[in-house]
């Protein structure tokens, strides 16, 4: 099984490549010739990583995320299954090359240093705990891409606004469809963010004796929960619309990394055991 992990981990960010670059070729060149082709082809990618990452939860003993070399490939993973079912539910497949690109480069700092761990922190090896840090990351590589989204909407804003009416011009979707791609990410994010503060209010406490909900990365988690819910309730109810929402969800994104970096490498934290 080792062999098959190592040659999986090695493969996966060529499989990436190769997605990307359909998914580029159909953005410059246009048509219907990869249409298909490349959702398949992202498909077999996301089913391929999945794979790997059960061989190496059950081969290990623990869920991946131990260090933060198996986060990086889980957050490769969720990034692209975040666009692929945003992409099933909208059927908009012209933005692909923005996202995949991102779950290039997480999984191939992964592929270089992860390392193999087999003496782990007993609570690392309870399944909750890797549900409730699966859920946390799928929901914030959902907000990633709301970000993404907000910058291409913001991209062609300006390109109309100068009567640029060039490739990004021709090939992005129209700002309305951008701003709903956006929408639908950030509500993406926020259910499942919800979802992972749920868990860890009730379980947390019974998993480290040394709990305390003034946590820096509670605290953070919350932060971007409760700003994201104010921006989603507010575009609902029609109080904010348009560049005023892609700018609140590109905030909300910003709040995200800076929250991580503070409380992974500032702070001290009951989260940090690895």
């Amino acid at each position: 099984m080792k062999d098959i992990i190592d040659f999986s981990n090695i493969l996966l960010p060529f499989l990436y490549i190769i997605t990307f670059v359909f998914y580029s070729y159909d953005f410059m060149k246009g048509g219907k010739r990869f249409v298909n082709s490349k959702r398949l082809f992202l498909f077999l990618t996301i089913f391929f990583h999945l794979f790997y990452l059960l061989l190496r939860t059950i081969y290990f003993d623990h869920p991946p995320i131990t260090n933060v070399f198996e986060i990086f490939t889980v957050l490769a993973f969720a990034i692209s299954f975040s666009y692929f079912i945003l992409e099933l539910v909208t059927d908009i497949r012209g933005t692909g090359p923005f996202i995949i690109i991102i779950s290039i480069v997480f999984q191939t700092i992964s592929s270089f240093y992860i390392p193999d761990l087999f003496q782990v922190k007993e609570v690392l090896r309870n399944h909750l705990l890797g549900i409730h840090v699966f859920t946390a990351l799928i929901g914030y590589s959902a907000i990633t891409i709301s970000a993404v989204y907000g910058f291409l909407y913001l991209t062609l804003y300006k390109d109309i606004k100068l009567n640029k009416f060039g490739l990004i011009f021709d090939r992005l979707p129209s700002l309305d469809v951008l701003e709903k791609l956006s929408f639908y990410s950030a509500v993406i994010g926020f259910v499942l963010l919800t979802w992972t503060i749920i868990i860890g209010i009730i379980w947390l406490p019974k998993a480290f004796p040394k709990f305390s909900y003034a946590d820096p990365k509670l605290i953070g988690t919350f932060a971007v929960w409760v700003l994201y819910g104010i921006g989603l309730f507010s575009k609902i109810f029609g109080k904010l619309q348009g560049k005023k929402v892609i700018i609140l969800s590109i905030l909300g994104f910003v709040i995200a990394i800076i929250s991580t970096i503070i409380t992974n490498f500032l702070a001290k934290s009951f989260h940090s055991f690895y």
